[in-house]
């Protein structure tokens, strides 16, 4: 963990002359953009496979009503399917999974007062007037909602919120404009309309993210979450867009 605290510090010197006090928070900004870059081709090839899948779902629903009475038989022949086509139904959690590291190496940093046996040098840095080593919780206690260090937080939020609202109206449209329309008698997975019902207010959850861990790993979180906001947008048109 000293190399990656390394890494950053080293970074906060090289935008210190434009962010001063605040570059280590603009470290990890730039940090995480660099991530999210390097993970790029592991998107593109997850909005590939989400594209194939989306062309085999009226062979998934033929098979479904062929096999309604029969979930073994069912499975095994949608795993089937993918496998003839090249598709893997697991292509689209990759990009999450490789961000997990970087994630979690930074969650520590901020967390910890010492690094290889020395103090933490990295926790006296701040946005602004918000410590990159301290909580929600924090801000509220030294200065309340509309303190220095809540005003940051509630910045955040703004941000988080208008990216989870975003999210929210493009999936509420990706969904209505890719739902399969489903037969009488024909069955679909247990549970899948309520999974679908769901899925358009995950991006919300973020909120809750953000609030409870140290600010440091929240700005990633942040610079994460409004990355896969745009990416999404370009990389997954709604129907009329990529007509």
């Amino acid at each position: 963990m000293s190399v990656f605290a390394r890494v950053v510090e080293q970074l906060a010197e090289l935008l210190q002359p434009v962010f001063h006090a605040s570059a280590a928070a603009a470290a990890i900004v730039l940090f995480t953009a660099l991530v999210r870059l390097l993970v790029h081709p592991l998107s593109r090839a997850a909005a590939r496979g989400q594209r194939a899948r989306a062309k085999l779902q009226p062979r998934v629903a033929e098979l479904r009503k062929k096999h309604a009475k029969d979930p073994q038989k069912l499975q095994k022949a949608v795993l089937e399917l993918h496998a003839e086509e090249k598709v893997s139904p697991l292509s689209g959690c990759l990009p999450s999974l490789f961000q997990l590291p970087a994630f979690f190496l930074l969650y520590h940093l901020f967390s910890n007062s010492t690094i290889g046996g020395k103090s933490n040098g990295l926790l006296s840095h701040a946005l602004f007037a918000a410590p990159l080593g301290g909580r929600w919780a924090d801000a509220l206690g030294s200065g309340g909602v509309f303190g220095a260090a809540g005003l940051v937080y509630l910045g955040l939020f703004v941000l988080v919120a208008a990216v989870a609202t975003f999210n929210y109206r493009r999936t509420k449209m990706m969904m209505a404009a890719s739902a399969v329309p489903v037969a009488d008698g024909d069955q679909q997975v247990p549970g899948l309309a309520s999974v679908n019902k769901f899925m358009p207010f995950m991006s919300f959850f973020t909120l809750f993210t953000v609030a409870g861990m140290p600010l440091a790993a929240a700005l990633y979180v942040v610079t994460s979450t409004t990355w896969s906001a745009v990416e999404r947008a370009v990389l997954y048109p709604r129907p009329a867009e990529a007509a």
